[in-house]
């Protein structure tokens, strides 16, 4: 009896049909991520390490992980010398402007300063002779004065001494004044009037300002003298008759006489 073979029950798969298996079966392994749960032993037998490609990303990845390092370094570095940049600019900039403030009060405490040593030589008063002395005081007789007294002081003086404003004030009369001869006549700026008389030369007129110490003429002996000297009175008006003592006058003034 005759046994007939059923076709495709109990062969043995060929050769290129065991090949072709065993390729699909690779790729699904490796698709599904057995692969990478082999033991060592079992990728031993697998392509080199080289030929994966592994091993040149973890060495790519470790240089851009040194080069982001690096960057984030010279970026701090970079911040940090910006804020000192910063730090010593402020510093600067306040160092000016203490400097600039401070040059500031200097300058306004030397204008104050300077103000106010103009006011105390405007608001001084000098003798109107410098270095003399009263020859002849205050209310002194004699028949050589037409009032029986004598309305001022003189002041010994050679002829061409210059004579001196005994403070500040406007003049009101500049110019012969009879007796008195070459006169000049100030109003002070406390409202009080001051005379000098019998001068050789006039050096002001009428309605200048005239400041302490300032040369307003020159001693001599015109008028109703009998020798060269200065004739100086002090008076509540510019009106002949209205004479205060001189010396008190300028003593209450700081003039040390």
């Amino acid at each position: 009896m005759a046994f007939t073979h059923v076709t495709g029950k109990h062969r043995r798969p060929g050769r290129m049909h065991r090949g072709t298996a065993r390729a699909a079966g690779v790729a699904a392994l490796t698709t599904t991520g057995v692969v990478g749960s082999l033991a060592p032993s079992a990728l031993a037998a697998g392509p080199a390490a080289q030929q994966t490609g592994l091993t040149p990303v973890v060495a790519l990845g470790d240089e851009a992980a040194a080069q982001v390092d690096a960057q984030a370094a010279a970026q701090h570095e970079a911040a940090r010398q910006a804020a000192q940049a910063a730090a010593r600019e402020a510093a600067e900039e306040a160092a000016r402007e203490r400097a600039a403030k401070e040059a500031e009060e200097a300058r306004e405490a030397e204008e104050r300063a300077a103000r106010e040593a103009e006011r105390e030589r405007l608001n001084a008063f000098v003798s109107p002779i410098a270095g003399s002395y009263v020859s002849t005081g205050y209310l002194s007789g004699g028949a050589v004065w037409s009032s029986g007294s004598h309305t001022g002081v003189d002041f010994h003086a050679a002829s061409g001494t210059p004579v001196l404003s005994v403070g500040m004030g406007t003049v009101v009369e500049a110019g012969w004044g009879g007796a008195y001869g070459n006169q000049v006549v100030i109003r002070m700026h406390d409202g009080t009037y001051t005379q000098y008389g019998h001068l050789s030369a006039v050096a002001v007129s009428v309605g200048q300002q005239v400041t302490p110490g300032q040369r307003i003429g020159v001693s001599g002996a015109t008028g109703n003298v009998t020798g060269a000297h200065l004739h100086f009175e002090a008076r509540t008006t510019a009106e002949y008759g209205s004479d205060i003592d001189p010396v008190a006058y300028l003593r209450a003034h700081g003039v040390d006489l």
